[in-house]
């Protein structure tokens, strides 16, 4: 999988959260928060073969839920941020960070969740798509901890997880019903490799 090109490292262009701005992050692939318009091709990528039976989703994704959440004013202050891979109006990817919980005591954690299209494997759209959630959690969010879970057979997903900075933790024994069988799942997480400091003062 290709890396992609960087952005530039300005505080307005790096942090991808800002407004509904689509971000140029490689050669015809641009990064933007969802809008309500993107609701079908969401659930038509989630709903799709090859991508539904590696996350938690069920067959036939409503497009109207994702519209629904698609509509709400995102809260930036919550930190959690959604972001779509696009070549020219095709979707080809979506990630997110979440709050692991309410719990104050977990404030510094954040889960990942990832899922990009079949026709996209190979592309550098799902390092984009890390690349600018690990960006945000490092530098604008301050997390220490970057949680997630994943079939133990997803060979690929596991493998760019790892290139991240994504330690094995643990195996979850029959985690999830898949296709008629319950399947284990891997819970991988990542610690901020050079959490924040008090920067010198100017002499």
């Amino acid at each position: 999988m290709q890396t992609a090109t960087n952005p530039p490292r300005s505080p307005d262009d790096r942090a991808p959260g800002r407004g509904h701005r689509a971000v140029r992050i490689a050669e015809g692939l641009t990064l933007r928060r969802p809008r309500p318009e993107d609701a079908r091709a969401h659930a038509e990528l989630l709903g799709h073969p090859g991508v539904q039976p590696s996350l938690l989703q069920v067959p036939f994704t409503s497009e109207l839920l994702w519209q629904e959440r698609f509509s709400k004013v995102p809260d930036t202050n919550s930190g959690e941020l959604q972001l779509l891979a696009f070549d020219g109006e095709r979707l080809l990817g979506s990630a997110g960070l979440h709050a692991v919980g309410p719990q104050v005591r977990r404030r510094h954690a954040m889960a990942l969740g990832i899922g990009v299209h079949p026709d996209a494997h190979g592309r550098g759209v799902g390092s984009a798509l890390m690349d600018a959630l690990m960006r945000q959690a490092d530098d604008w969010l301050g997390v220490l901890r970057i949680e997630l879970t994943v079939f133990a057979d997803n060979a690929r997903a596991i493998r760019l997880y790892e290139r991240f900075g994504f330690e094995h933790e643990g195996r979850l024994r029959g985690y999830a019903l898949r296709d008629g069988r319950y399947v284990d799942a891997l819970t991988m997480a990542r610690l901020h490799p050079q959490p924040p400091v008090i920067g010198r003062a100017a002499a």
